[in-house]
């Protein structure tokens, strides 16, 4: 499964999660939403794999492109040794061989500009991608859960307050069984 499906499983199950009654919250299996965190991490080197191959490719196209400089340097050379016969023919030799180095030099750098231009894009794309995947989902789960482990905390320390004033009535002979409603009928 890729990043974004376990996401969309993690989402699901919070969807699809029973609700807390008077609380607005829901309830998820802890293993569940581990179990999916982890998925998540052992796909993250994929995208990690993906960002090597586009380096070695990188460098691939740049070798290539070396491999074609050379390739034309020495057929320059060839062409000018072919015609330092007379030194006419060698100045014009030297003129078409000044040429096509500045050929070559142009191609060269012109590749490498397009190979710098496609992998800067590609590592864009794929910061683009990680960036809208932290934003949209790792950010906004993280804080989801976060809240809701809070307001558990603040619900459970609600209780424990309300237990211990029923304890402190009890202790003291109050009537703690009916609400505030009652107390008020018994002081009518």
């Amino acid at each position: 499964m890729t990043v974004l499906d376990l996401l969309d499983e993690l989402e699901d199950i919070i969807n699809t999660a029973p609700n807390v009654p008077f609380s607005g919250k829901v309830m998820v299996e802890s293993e569940d939403v581990r179990e999916i965190i982890s998925d998540i991490r052992e796909s993250l080197p994929d995208d990690v794999k993906q960002a090597r191959w586009l380096k070695s490719e990188k460098d691939r196209i740049i070798d290539d492109a070396k491999k074609e400089y050379e390739k034309i340097i020495v057929e320059a050379r060839k062409q000018a040794d072919f015609l330092v016969d007379n030194n006419d023919i060698t100045l014009k030799a030297q003129k078409r061989s000044d040429a096509i180095n500045d050929a070559a030099d142009e191609y060269s750098r012109q590749m490498k500009m397009k190979t710098y231009d496609y992998m800067d894009k590609q590592l864009y794309d794929m910061q683009e991608k990680l960036d809208q995947l932290n934003v949209t989902y790792l950010t906004n789960m993280f804080n989801y859960i976060e809240k809701s482990f809070q307001d558990m905390s603040d619900e459970l320390q609600k209780n424990r307050d309300q237990l211990k004033e029923l304890a402190y009535r009890t202790k003291n002979g109050e009537e703690w069984l009916y609400s505030d409603g009652g107390e008020q009928e018994d002081q009518q």
